[in-house]
């Protein structure tokens, strides 16, 4: 194993001294328990967004606190989910009072200490909605979940729920808004390579030299089926083709495609897998409309890449397109 860290059990600690020595001026950390939150957190009258998940997913969370985005964030330690009282540490800490929305990826870690932390804030009189992801269409049950797992959406609801938010609209208003965009998206990706968590030192999985996983999750569950890699045409079909009929897509939709990198994977080979996305959306008479290129939800250093599609309405994409100043997402701003 070779990681640039500088011991397993510090490598999440070390990141987020390194989160707080450059983003110092848009975030503050506090190491007990792990939270990012916003520097001018809570802004009073707007509702709150919270989410959170193991490290590993750079920048998703902590890369998303900002203005337009999250308020806070919750990284547990690596492919691990964050406990209960770091969630709601960061609820109390981003209340404005307006109420607080859990963003919770749909594992089921995620979701159970979310609920606890929902729970005890509401002890506290603070309103909290929760809002699910579960856009993988590659599986239905998996290693960490109950059925689909959560994945590229979450990070279109992080961005669009947080322009609705910013915008003023209500708890419900902006809980509704995110459960929209997880329900008009699906994903699905694949793995060329394993990654090697720091505690391990070991591949997550076995993968042949000549071999790609269809479906993979983004902890390296495993997916629908391995197969002898083909040109990225191949892989692209594999992945859309799911995604379109599942939801399902139709001639004359006006779609978001987001093409993911999986940590490990160049820019070069991510849009040769755009051109072949936007070729079958084409095919499919599929407007795209907008799109997002580049390692936003990881897996460590995995080679691979996930497809997601969102369907567009007016509202979602104004709020798509909302200033966002974040870390790991900025325009408009």
């Amino acid at each position: 194993m070779k990681k640039l860290i500088n011991a397993p059990d510090q490598a999440v600690a070390d990141a987020l001294r390194g989160v707080e020595a450059a983003h110092g001026d848009r975030v503050r950390v506090t190491f007990d328990p792990y939270t990012i939150v916003r520097t001018d957190a809570p802004v009073s009258g707007k509702v709150g967004l919270v989410s959170g998940g193991g490290s590993g997913h750079e920048p998703m969370h902590g890369g998303y606190v900002g203005p337009g985005m999250l308020d806070a964030a919750c990284p547990g330690e690596v492919f691990t989910s964050p406990t209960p009282d770091q969630m709601y540490e960061a609820t109390k800490a981003v209340d404005g009072g307006a109420g607080v929305v859990h963003i919770v990826k749909n594992y089921t870690g995620d979701v159970l200490n979310f609920e606890m932390a929902a729970d005890l804030a509401k002890g506290d009189g603070i309103e909290v909605e929760t809002v699910l992801t579960n856009d993988d269409v590659a599986v239905e049950d998996s290693l960490y979940t109950a059925g689909r797992r959560g994945v590229g959406v979450t990070v279109l609801v992080e961005k669009i729920a947080g322009g609705a938010a910013d915008d003023g609209k209500s708890l419900q208003e902006v809980a509704e808004i995110g459960r929209r965009v997880n329900s008009q998206g699906r994903s699905m990706g694949m793995a060329l390579t394993a990654c090697i968590t720091p505690a391990s030192g070991n591949p997550s999985f076995e993968l042949g030299d000549d071999e790609v996983e269809i479906g993979i999750g983004i902890h390296g569950e495993p997916g629908r089926f391995r197969e002898s890699i083909g040109p990225a045409s191949q892989i692209a079909e594999r992945l859309m083709t799911p995604i379109l009929e599942d939801l399902p897509f139709a001639s004359g939709d006006r779609v978001l495609a987001f093409v993911n990198g999986m940590g490990g994977t160049p820019l070069l080979e991510l849009y040769i897998m755009y051109a072949e996305v936007a070729k079958i959306a084409a095919d499919h008479g599929l407007q795209i409309e907008r799109n997002l290129i580049g390692n936003y939800i990881t897996s460590l250093e995995m080679q691979g890449c996930s497809i997601t599609l969102l369907k567009l309405d007016d509202e979602l994409l104004h709020y798509w397109d909302a200033p966002v100043n974040t870390p790991g997402l900025r325009w408009g701003a």
